[in-house]
């Protein structure tokens, strides 16, 4: 049982960063509040980083938005009320879309939203501007990896098992991830692990603080991922280390896997990636014959032009272990943004529902149209995914609403991007500070902050945790949720939009994911107050949750896992004499994104 209260004063909650969504509990005391981490919450167990600790001074930041702001002929910024904003922004998207459809306006949000503002984001976009065109900067992070786990289990959540399981794998293989420095409270589960004599190797093309740490530190060469994972697993099936029963009675397409495998032997994998023949044999044995095996990839080697390539060739090593599904075992990948999950199974996908159901099954658009209360006809069909919306500003997009997100920084090519926002007939965003994009905006709207509201987040082990709110907004700031609501009304269809809090929004939620394969129907407020969050799927009111996938089948049509041929490609960008560089992806300890 979590402990909500530790004083009459202090409020218990959730840092508002990366997917680890360590336990705090918020102190009042002069000029603002005072962190302290939760002792008793099970995943930070008392950790946290610099990141949580700081986490409350941006409540108090003498920069952050307090007011409407509207463009003026100058280009300066005006002050506005929030009647004349919503105005501004109802009639210029109104006038875009009589002039140039409804898809040409459309939503960009971000991975840090709460579930219900992710959901209720979705919804406006598809019932209040009838727009197909929205989606969110999770694409830039690891859905690559939610693609390749679509592929393989038929589902995606990062870990598909508890945090705990890591301190009880015996061998966990770590690629492109650094989380001593992007989520230290994560390390405890490796210290653990490594206590009880297990073994942790990391591959990563940086001595990273996690390499350092780690017993073996694999320094692939950049790009060249899948070819390490197909070395390994042609090691695995040359010494007969392969869980053959496992791979018959829970897995299909394996003698795809073992075909292309074949064409890495350990000499070949060693020119391509740069690791040690004798290495790639000794890590394969490794995994091969420990009791619990574990494998878990991040950024690294999701962030690339093959990157759901890469994952399906690391799940095939998964797969052909024997260890998904295993406690102690298996394969995950490390969720980043705090609400990352979640963030991708409500909505704000151009090509997903509610409940991390399918746009295009038939079965789903009824029941998202029944929950919605609209013809099914009118709920939009797919759209364009994040790159390819950003991509379209200024010709087929001419309006767009951003939520949470700050793509002139976040998105690639920052500069093009930046002439695409400028090329608007309209651009509004919600945010709390005078962002880069805010700055390019023709209306910024001030939102409120994680502390100044409630709604639930998803960690990255699929633990769905409720986010209490400690303080009001400042005045003249509002919740995202009411300013979509004020704004569909200002739209006409404040009908569908009568949500005056948070947990109204999670009602609507929970029926909306009902049966599906995120199903969070039997979670409510009330159970997530007495416990310390509940894993998804959980169906029922009665339903504890389920903490660890797999155990039984998988969700197929046939309830097996598939294998996949997953060839290495060379990478799309190589050096050149003009170009001697390599540049990677990574994130650092004392900032966040």
């Amino acid at each position: 049982m979590c402990i909500a209260i530790v004083s009459a004063s202090s409020i218990a909650t959730h840092c508002p960063y990366c997917a680890l969504q360590c336990g705090i509990h918020l102190l009042p005391e002069p000029g603002g509040l005072r962190v302290e981490p939760n002792a008793h919450f099970p995943v930070n167990k008392g950790g946290l980083c610099v990141k949580g600790w700081s986490s409350a001074a941006v409540l108090t930041h003498p920069d952050r938005l307090r007011t409407p702001l509207i463009r003026q002929a100058d280009g300066t910024f005006a002050p506005a009320s929030w009647d004349e904003a919503l105005q501004c922004i109802a009639s210029r998207f109104s006038a875009t879309q009589r002039a140039h459809g409804r898809d040409a306006v459309g939503v960009f949000g971000g991975g840090s939203l709460t579930n219900e503002k992710v959901y209720l984001l979705g919804k406006f976009a598809r019932v209040a501007l009838g727009t197909s065109n929205i989606d969110y900067n999770g694409r830039f992070c690891m859905s690559s990896a939610a693609a390749a786990a679509n592929k393989a289990f038929g589902i995606d959540r990062g870990l598909p098992f508890p945090l705990a399981d890591i301190a009880e794998a015996t061998t966990i293989l770590l690629v492109g991830g650094n989380p001593a420095e992007t989520m230290p409270p994560i390390m405890q589960y490796f210290e653990a692990q490594q206590r009880h004599g297990g073994r942790l190797i990391v591959a990563d093309p940086r001595r990273t603080a996690t390499a350092q740490w780690a017993g073996l530190h694999l320094r692939v060469r950049p790009g060249t991922d899948a070819a390490l994972a197909n070395g390994l697993l042609h090691v695995l099936i040359r010494d007969g280390l392969v869980d053959d029963r496992y791979i018959a009675e829970r897995t299909l397409g394996f003698d795809d896997a073992r075909r292309m495998a074949a064409q890495y032997w350990p000499e070949r994998t060693e020119r391509i990636t740069g690791v040690p023949e004798a290495t790639i044999i000794e890590v394969a044995r490794a995994l091969g014959t420990t009791p619990r095996p574990m494998i878990i990839t991040a950024r690294g080697p999701e962030q690339q032009a093959q990157g759901v390539n890469n994952v399906l060739a690391f799940i095939n090593l998964a797969l052909a272990l024997g260890a998904v599904g295993r406690p102690g075992s298996g394969f995950g990948t490390l969720t980043g943004q705090g609400n990352g999950q979640g963030g991708r199974e409500h909505g704000q996908k151009a090509d997903q529902l509610p409940g991390y159901r399918s746009i295009t099954d038939p079965a789903a658009r009824a029941h998202m149209a029944a929950i919605w209360n609209v013809p099914e006809a009118e709920v939009p069909g797919p759209g364009r995914s994040a790159f390819e919306l950003l991509d379209a500003l200024g010709t087929e997009v001419r309006a767009l609403l951003v939520v949470g997100s700050n793509p002139v920084v976040s998105a690639p090519d920052a500069s093009r991007i930046e002439r695409r926002l400028a090329s608007l007939d309209t651009l509004v965003v919600s945010d709390f500070f005078l962002s880069e994009t805010a700055r390019l905006a023709h209306v910024v709207l001030p939102s409120a902050q994680w502390a100044e509201e409630g709604g639930t987040m998803t960690n990255l082990e699929g633990r769905v945790i409720l986010r209490r709110r400690s303080q009001p907004p400042p005045d003249g700031v509002r919740t995202d949720i009411e300013t979509l609501c004020a704004l569909a009304a200002a739209l006409g269809r404040g009908a569908w939009f009568r949500h005056e809090r948070e947990g109204e929004v999670f009602e609507e939620l929970r029926r909306a994911t009902a049966g599906g394969p995120a199903d969070y129907s039997g979670i409510t407020y009330d159970k997530l107050d007495a416990h310390d969050g509940i894993h998804w799927p959980c169906p029922a009111p009665d339903h504890a949750g389920t903490p660890r996938l797999f155990a039984d089948r998988f969700p197929t049509p046939t309830g097996k896992a598939r294998f996949h041929a997953t060839p290495h490609r060379d990478i799309a960008d190589p050096c050149s004499t003009e170009y001697p560089l390599r540049l990677t992806t990574g994130r650092v300890l004392a900032q966040y994104q």
